[in-house]
């Protein structure tokens, strides 16, 4: 009964619920202590070790019904023009589940069907689904060839040659294997829910985050922001270092004598040296235009969930104008802070050139050697004057200037595009369309400055 408990704790997983193998650990000694004949302290039990949250408790307690349930087998209908013409008027209607065989040679499917055993045949199901292994599907297209497997198992190759040599009962054999077919499939689609549920997420998430950015569709819109803020918390945990890194190896000397004056310098207590870690400031400009609006509110939400590895995050918006944003976004969430940014600024033509000469009167002097200057925009600047001299500036005062562009490259320099007079003073230019692209750019930021 361990390896059942073991399947139910990679069925729960696959919910979504986080499980350690610690925790399942105690989830078999539990079970041991809990025993299997009352189902709901098994299922209380199971929640009080394995769920941390009230809802991980609710999804656990869904998928141990789910799993523990058992297909309650309901005997099929004959099939009334089958019925014998000098039957009695009050005989009852044939079913898989009247007569007796009819001569010798009959499989041993069609035995139960006509014996209308339905423990054995659930008994029979069960074993077969384990034989064929259906606990490992992991996508819906593999529905029908798992219940084909089953069947196999249970002899379906048998009753199809049976029901094919006819006789009195060929029809409530053949009604029988088509139920059978039905209760077959039920079963896997149970199995589907339960283990490949996460697959299916999976799968589901690595299609968004190579999704286009620009051309999500909305039921979507919701999951990648979950996506994105997942994301963000695991950049943010891996680059929220300590402050300061002991370099291990390289001793300071001088700390080192002046701690140890008494005791002669004697070095008992050894100092090493230390690198200050510094976090990268930013500051953000986001074409809020309607070419690649959706791609700007979806970076914003991504630095707005790192701010425990970012420091001194400002925030700008334009379209035929530059505004700061920052204030916006650290007091609405920011779902309502993107729709107030597209009242103030949003789905205009875009202006690069006014956007500069606003962004140069807003934040050009604070600009330093820590500070990366962050753009996403199309540079499409519907042949207003590009002033790259600004941008020029901009990088000289800056650390770096990177541009997000959602355009490919090979659309840069086309029509009203001004990417060729902008990218020189970009340390770098880069095509960024999909979460993966964008999260790729954002750890290389973090990772340059840790």
């Amino acid at each position: 009964m361990s390896d059942v408990l073991l399947d139910f704790v990679r069925a729960a997983r696959g919910t979504g619920i986080r499980i350690s193998p610690a925790e399942s650990i105690d989830a078999v000694q539990a079970m041991n202590a809990l025993g299997w004949a009352d189902r709901a302290a098994l299922r209380d039990g199971l929640g009080l070790v394995l769920a941390k949250t009230a809802e991980e408790k609710a999804k656990l307690a869904e998928c141990f019904d789910l799993f523990f349930a058992r297909s309650d087998m309901k005997r099929p209908e004959a099939p009334e023009a089958e019925a014998a013409p000098d039957a009695a008027p009050d005989a009852e209607a044939p079913s898989c589940a009247a007569g007796e065989p009819q001569g010798g040679g009959g499989s041993a499917l069609g035995e139960m069907l006509r014996a209308g055993d339905l423990a054995e045949l659930a008994a029979r199901m069960e074993r077969a689904a384990e034989q064929a292994g259906v606990r490992n599907i992991s996508v819906f297209t593999q529905v029908n060839l798992y219940a084909r497997r089953m069947l196999e198992q249970m002899g379906l190759r048998e009753l199809d040659r049976e029901i094919a040599r006819g006789g009195p009962q060929a029809a409530q054999l053949r009604q029988g294997r088509d139920w059978l077919r039905g209760e077959a499939r039920a079963l896997v689609e149970r199995n589907l829910a339960l283990f490949a549920r996460g697959e299916t997420e999976k799968y589901r998430e690595e299609m968004l985050r190579r999704a286009r950015l620009s051309s999500l569709d909305r039921r979507d819109v919701e999951r990648m922001r979950q996506l994105v803020r997942a994301m963000a918390r695991r950049l943010a945990a891996r680059y929220a270092r300590p402050r300061k890194h002991a370099r291990r190896g390289m001793l300071d000397a001088r700390r080192t004598l002046r701690r140890n004056m008494p005791w002669g310098g004697i070095p008992f207590r050894t100092i090493w040296k230390t690198r200050k870690i510094e976090k990268p400031r930013l500051m953000v400009l986001c074409d809020v235009s309607g070419s690649v609006a959706a791609v700007s509110q979806f970076l914003l939400l991504f630095l707005w969930s790192l701010n425990e590895a970012l420091s001194g995050l400002r925030a700008f918006a334009f379209s035929n104008r530059c505004i700061e944003v920052t204030e916006i976004l650290n007091q609405l969430p920011i779902e309502q802070a993107g729709a107030e940014i597209m009242v103030q600024v949003g789905f205009g033509s875009s202006a690069y050139g006014a956007s500069l000469e606003d962004f140069d009167r807003l934040a050009m002097r604070e600009l330093n050697h820590q500070t990366t200057v962050l753009i996403l925009g199309d540079a499409r600047g519907n042949r207003t004057e590009a002033r790259a001299d600004l941008l020029r500036d901009i990088a000289d005062r800056s650390k770096q200037v990177i541009w997000l562009n959602p355009e490919h490259p090979l659309a840069w320099g086309t029509g009203d595009s001004d990417m060729p007079r902008y990218r020189p003073y970009c340390k770098l230019a880069t095509h960024c369309a999909t979460l993966d692209q964008l999260e790729r750019v954002i750890e290389d930021l973090l990772r340059a400055s840790a």
